[in-house]
C-alpha cells in the first residue's frame, strides 16, 4: 500500500505530498472535519536534513481531527463582543502598535490554527488569558498525535519490526528538533521527561545527591516557581545542604548585588528561571550564570515560561541544565524536556532503573545505556513527542523575532489599558519582563475576579500560582493573573477591561450574584 510520508503531517498543508486516499482494514479511516486556512509555512530546519525517513500514514488520517472540534467559529458564536463589552480601547489608551511585518507574523495567523480559541463559554468567545497555566493547541499538533496512533503506533528502541523503527525515528527527531530550538550542541544533550517539575526533581536526585553534603549551598531567588524550590529542600534535607533565598527588589527584579553576595565556594548550584511565571521578569541569566561558574557552581535553567516567549539559546545563556514544559509550548501536556551539558551528564547517576536504560542486566551486574538514554527508563511519552515536534515546527514557521516583538507591544497595550480599571494593581514592574498580568482589584478577592470574568468568557487564573514566596514579597497571600501567548489579541485585552471595569462598577459581592 502507498502511503504519504506520516513527517508530512508535521508540515504546514501546503508542504506535504499530495497522494490519493488509500483505505486499508488494518488502519480504520478518521471522520473527516470542514476545512481550515492553511499555516504559515512551517521551518523546515526544525529536524535536520539528514534525519532518518519517517514512516507513512493513510491519507484519510493525515489531514483529519476529531469531528468534534470546530475549525472554524460555530454560527452561534457572536462575531462581536456583546454590547456590554466595548469595541474599541478606553480613550485614554493609544492603540496597539503594528510590530509585525506583513506576512510575517500576526496574531490572526496564529489563531486560525487553534480550533479551541472558537469556542464560546457561558454564551460567550472564549477569551483565553491563562497562557500561563497551559497553551492551546494548534490542530497541526492535534492532527500529529492522531495521525501516530492511527499509523505507527508502537514502542521505541527495543523492537526489530518497521513499526517499531518508524516510532523511534520519529521520536528521535522529536528530540532533534528539541536541541535545534534549544541551540543545544547535539541532540545526545536531550532527555526527555515529563514536563520541567520532573527535569528538576532528576537533576536534583541524579546530580544533586552525588554532588551536595553538610555546608553546601543550593542558590534559589524568591521569586522562583515551587518547583524550583522544593525539589531542592528535599535532597537538602538529605544531603545536609542550605537552600538559600536571593532577595528581590521593589520592583520585582532578583537583587543582582546580593546574589553576588551569596556567592561563594560553598554553591553549588543555582537554579533560576528565565521568565517568571507570576510577576513575568525576565532575570539576566546570562550574566547570573556567568557569575556563578567563576564560584565553579552548576546553573539550572527553568525555561518553562520562557520558550513559547523568546528565542532559546542555552549555550549562548551558558546554563548547565535548561528544562521546560511541552504544554506551555503549544504542545501535549505530559512531555518535556531537559538539556544538560556533556560535562554535567558525565557527573549524573541513573535516576530512575527499569527498561530501556540497560546495556545488559544480570544479577552481578547491570551496565547502563549511554546519556540522554540512560535517564529515560520504561516507554517514554512517544505521541507527546510527536506532538512537541509538531509544535516547534508551527512555532519555527512564524518569526520568532516578530512574535517576541508583538507580544511586548501587547504587554504594553494591556498595562496602559489595565491602569484605567479603578482599584486594580498591577504586582511588579521589571523593565524586562514577558507578557504577563498578576494583579489585585481593591474589594474583590482574586477568586472571585477570575469568577466574574468566566462568566464573560474570559479564563484568567486566581492563586498563589505556585509562587507563595514571591507574593508574600508583595505582602500577598493571592493574586489574579492573566498571561498572554501569540494568538492574543488587543480586543481581548479590550473585554478583559470592560468587564473588570463592570464589576467594580456593580461593588463588592456582585461577582457572587
Amino acid at each position: 500500500m502507498t502511503t504519504p510520508d506520516l513527517r508530512s503531517l508535521l508540515r504546514a498543508p501546503e508542504q506535504a505530498p499530495s497522494v490519493p486516499a488509500v483505505s486499508s482494514p488494518a488502519v480504520p479511516s478518521v471522520p473527516a472535519v470542514p476545512s481550515v486556512p492553511a499555516a504559515p509555512a512551517a521551518a523546515t530546519a526544525a529536524v535536520p536534513t539528514a534525519a532518518p525517513v519517517m514512516p507513512t500514514m493513510p491519507a484519510t488520517g493525515a489531514a483529519a481531527a476529531p469531528a468534534e472540534v470546530p475549525t472554524t467559529p460555530p454560527a452561534e458564536v457572536p462575531t462581536t463582543p456583546t454590547t456590554a463589552v466595548p469595541a474599541t480601547p478606553p480613550a485614554e489608551v493609544p492603540g496597539l502598535p503594528t510590530t509585525a511585518q506583513p506576512g510575517v507574523f500576526s496574531p490572526e495567523s496564529a489563531r486560525k490554527d487553534v480550533p479551541i480559541l472558537h469556542r464560546t463559554v457561558n454564551g460567550q468567545p472564549l477569551v483565553w488569558l491563562d497562557n500561563g497555566a497551559t497553551t492551546q493547541k494548534p490542530r497541526q499538533v492535534i492532527e500529529a498525535v492522531s495521525a501516530y496512533y492511527s499509523a505507527a503506533n508502537s514502542n521505541i528502541h527495543r523492537g526489530a519490526h518497521t513499526m517499531a523503527r518508524e516510532a523511534t525515528e520519529l521520536y528521535e527527531a522529536g528530540r532533534n528538533a528539541v536541541a535545534q530550538f534549544l541551540g543545544a550542541p547535539s541532540p545526545d544533550t536531550v532527555m526527555f521527561v515529563r514536563g520541567t517539575t520532573e527535569a528538576i526533581n532528576l537533576v536534583a536526585q541524579s546530580w544533586g545527591r552525588g554532588h551536595l553534603g553538610p555546608g553546601d549551598d543550593i542558590l534559589v531567588p524568591v521569586l522562583e516557581h515551587h518547583s524550583d524550590i522544593v525539589p531542592w529542600q528535599l535532597i537538602a534535607e538529605e544531603t545536609r545542604a542550605r537552600v538559600v533565598p536571593v532577595p528581590l527588589t521593589p520592583d520585582g527584579d532578583i537583587d543582582q548585588d546580593a546574589y553576588a553576595d551569596l556567592l561563594s565556594a560553598r554553591t553549588q548550584m543555582v537554579v533560576v528561571s528565565q521568565a517568571s511565571n507570576v510577576l513575568g521578569t525576565v532575570p539576566p541569566v546570562r550574566e547570573m550564570t556567568a557569575l556563578a561558574h567563576r564560584y565553579g557552581a552548576k546553573v539550572l535553567v527553568d525555561g518553562a515560561q520562557a520558550v513559547a516567549h523568546m528565542p532559546v539559546d542555552v549555550q549562548e545563556l551558558g546554563a548547565d541544565f535548561y528544562a521546560f514544559s511541552g504544554h506551555k509550548l503549544f504542545a501535549p501536556t505530559g512531555i518535556g524536556a531537559l538539556y544538560a551539558t556533556p560535562e554535567a551528564m558525565a557527573e549524573m547517576r541513573p535516576w530512575q532503573g527499569g527498561g530501556n536504560m540497560i546495556e545488559s542486566v544480570s544479577f552481578e551486574r547491570t551496565t547502563f545505556a549511554p546519556m540522554p538514554h540512560m535517564m529515560e527508563a520504561g516507554t517514554g511519552h512517544i505521541s507527546g513527542v510527536v506532538g512537541l515536534l509538531a509544535a516547534i515546527d508551527w512555532l519555527r514557521g512564524f518569526d520568532q523575532q516578530a512574535v517576541a516583538a508583538y507580544e511586548q507591544a501587547l504587554m504594553s497595550y494591556a498595562m496602559q489599558a489595565m491602569a484605567t480599571v479603578p482599584g486594580l494593581e498591577v504586582i511588579g514592574s521589571a523593565a524586562e519582563r514577558i507578557a504577563v498580568m498578576t494583579f489585585t482589584l481593591a474589594g474583590h478577592d482574586p477568586a472571585s475576579v477570575a469568577n466574574w470574568l468566566d462568566k464573560d468568557g474570559i479564563a484568567v487564573r486566581a492563586g498563589h500560582h505556585c509562587a507563595q514566596p514571591a507574593l508574600a514579597h508583595y505582602g500577598l497571600e493571592s493574586a489574579a493573573r492573566a498571561s498572554f501567548a501569540l494568538y492574543n489579541t488587543s480586543g481581548e485585552v479590550d473585554q478583559l477591561v470592560a468587564s473588570l471595569r463592570r464589576l467594580q462598577e456593580a461593588g463588592p459581592g456582585a461577582e457572587k450574584a
